[in-house]
């Protein structure tokens, strides 16, 4: 046999049908379901204090349990997976990931998919143990303290100079974000950090040409 009918033997032999057990399929979608269910769980605990989507979150779920089901069935033939690698290439996601979270998630339950898919459910599992103690660690983790901010409000442009000084005696970091001013106003946003912020308002209301201010929290950006 020469290397000519080697070569395309083997390339035929590419296209042959491998046939996956009924027991094989079933096993595979318990073990994905399970695995998906684990996720929706995780993911509804680790987002416990942002912005929780349901929906996001069965998504998550189903996404892992197709995605093994299309790994499953490229398995099978050679000529179907060209023609899902053609059809799920024209699929466009318009939905934003809003939160860096959500995109490692979703990462996650396909990933899930995929290996449970190609018959590795062992890796599939420890993935899974190691993401999600990943996860709770990090979160344990001390970070800084995201900063406050200040709304201040005045019927004077001359009060500024004022109002810094008050919000120093009090402050560790204090830093004016935006300054609006016309001829008979003042509005000033400030960013800082302040263990006494019912007191500081005060301060700043006892003011002369003062008249409001806003202390707001955020869990957002941290300034070090």
């Amino acid at each position: 046999m020469s290397f000519k009918d080697i070569l395309k033997t083997s390339f035929l032999e590419g296209y042959t049908d491998t046939t996956i057990g009924t027991k094989a399929i079933i096993l595979t979608f318990l073990i994905v379901c399970a695995l998906a269910l684990y996720i929706f769980f995780v993911y509804r605990i680790a987002t416990r204090k942002t912005f929780y989507s349901k929906s996001f979150n069965i998504a998550l779920a189903g996404v892992a349990v197709i995605t093994a089901a299309i790994v499953l069935t490229m398995q099978s033939s050679i000529i179907v997976s060209l023609g899902m690698v053609g059809a799920l290439s024209i699929v466009r996601f318009r939905t934003a990931i809003k939160d860096a979270m959500d995109l490692m998630f979703l990462f996650w339950s396909i990933s899930v998919g995929i290996i449970c898919g190609a018959g590795f459910a062992e890796i599939a599992l420890i993935l899974s143990v190691v993401v999600t103690v990943g996860i709770l660690v990090l979160q344990l983790l001390p970070v800084a303290k995201a900063p406050m901010v200040l709304i201040v409000n005045a019927d004077s442009i001359d009060v500024e100079k004022a109002i810094v000084e008050e919000i120093k005696k009090g402050t560790k970091h204090l830093k004016v974000k935006s300054r609006n001013m016309t001829k008979d106003a003042l509005d000033l946003v400030i960013e800082l950090r302040t263990k006494e912020g019912a007191e500081l308002i005060q301060r700043v209301m006892e003011i002369k040409g003062v008249t409001s201010a806003s202390l707001l929290s955020h869990d957002g950006e941290v300034t070090f």
